[in-house]
């Protein structure tokens, strides 16, 4: 298995899950590391993209859906500071008991912590405002990894629903080439 075919099936196992578990609006801005999420999603038939330019305006609007919709509601972005802006909505989320779920893309572990571009310290980074964080596994040939991600999916949005609801944390880190196969 190649490198995007590994990238392609752990990115459509993660957004079919999602899906499957009830998430039904992905709102996503755009950014090179994030490619195979909004690819993924875009083409997953029963998927709606809500496209952002500007993620704090993306969290907030995530947010009101979410309360609107009374579901789960994915936030979707690339590495660095890109998930910072999603702090407020986050925070918001929290302490209103609303479920989001918030997909970061992030480099992989090689490249974090020795002064690589665009990189920040992702790794629980909502801190207490998260009701649960997962650093998920890179794409790779491993035979259980989508069952992993299967898993972690199901849970994800299990967790961002039961009560109290509250925002869950998905740190996805890829490596390059960020561009899956083609369907």
């Amino acid at each position: 298995m190649a490198a995007n075919e590994a990238l392609s099936a752990t990115v459509g196992a993660l957004v079919d899950e999602l899906v499957r578990a009830g998430v039904r609006h992905f709102c996503v801005c755009p950014g090179s590391r994030s490619t195979p999420l909004a690819l993924t999603i875009a083409r997953h038939p029963a998927a709606r993209l809500w496209l952002h330019i500007d993620e704090r305006s993306a969290g907030f609007f995530a947010l009101g859906m979410a309360k609107a919709q009374r579901a789960p509601v994915a936030l979707v972005c690339t590495s660095g500071t890109a998930a910072a802006n999603f702090m407020p909505a986050v925070v918001e989320a929290f302490y209103a008991r609303v479920p989001l779920l918030v997909l970061t893309a992030d480099r992989p572990h090689e490249l974090r912590d020795v002064g690589a571009p665009q990189t920040i310290d992702q790794i629980d980074l909502f801190g207490k405002h998260a009701k649960w964080f997962v650093d998920m596994a890179e794409p790779t040939e491993m035979p259980d990894l989508l069952r992993y991600v299967r898993t972690v999916a199901g849970r994800a949005v299990a967790t961002a629903v039961r009560g109290p609801a509250g925002p869950v944390h998905l740190n996805c880190p890829f490596r390059e080439p960020l561009m899956p196969d083609p369907v």
